[in-house]
């Protein structure tokens, strides 16, 4: 099998991406500007005060990060039972080109949800940013479960590039999941890089 950086991968051969890293992708353009339209919205004295602003905000935090860590876990563990091994001809795309493409996908739902935190802020101090990091913590949560069952495994989940589009790696159009050895690729379990 080989790896894909960027190029065409021809007629017959499927582009493969890490189930683990596309979640993980999300984890930290969510978690930083998250806790930076917190720290805005913390100087802001807004409707409420601070004081309940960055109350509300904790339990956002803390409801957002368990709900998005949650979020079809049923639908991801159904895929993993049903993985079957990578083809010859299939390429497995680097972790960066995951990680850009589905950034790149998304960059105008995240300034959107930034600029809402900070102009959340006026109202709640804080909580809007709070729970924007909270939807990062999840994913990261997401990330890591994912990891420890390729880690339980022994194995590496990648789905179809073109069954993700919008990013979403247990979508409806995602039919099956494909595996490889624990070495495949350049990302550990979980979606970090590989040390």
């Amino acid at each position: 099998m080989a790896v894909e950086r960027g190029i065409d991968v021809g007629r017959g051969a499927q582009s493969l991406a890490r189930v683990a890293v596309i979640v993980r992708a999300g984890a930290v353009p969510l978690w930083w500007p998250g806790l930076l339209a917190a720290a805005v919205g913390a100087l802001v004295p807004g409707l409420t005060g601070r004081r309940i602003g960055l109350l509300a905000g904790a339990a956002l935090f803390l409801i957002t990060a368990v709900v998005v860590a949650l979020a079809r876990g049923r639908r991801y563990a159904e895929l993993a039972r049903a993985a079957t091994r990578v083809g010859r001809t299939d390429f497995l795309q680097d972790r960066a080109v995951t990680v850009r493409n589905w950034r790149r996908g998304h960059r105008w739902w995240l300034l959107g949800g930034f600029l809402v935190a900070i102009a959340g802020g006026f109202v709640l101090p804080g909580a809007g940013g709070l729970m924007l990091a909270g939807a990062g913590a999840g994913l990261w949560a997401k990330s890591v479960r994912i990891g420890q069952r390729e880690r339980k495994d022994d194995v590496l989940y990648w789905v179809r590039t073109d069954w993700v589009e919008k990013g979403r790696p247990a979508g409806k159009q995602v039919a099956a999941y494909r595996t490889t050895g624990p070495v495949a690729g350049d990302a550990a379990p979980g979606g970090a890089r590989r040390r």
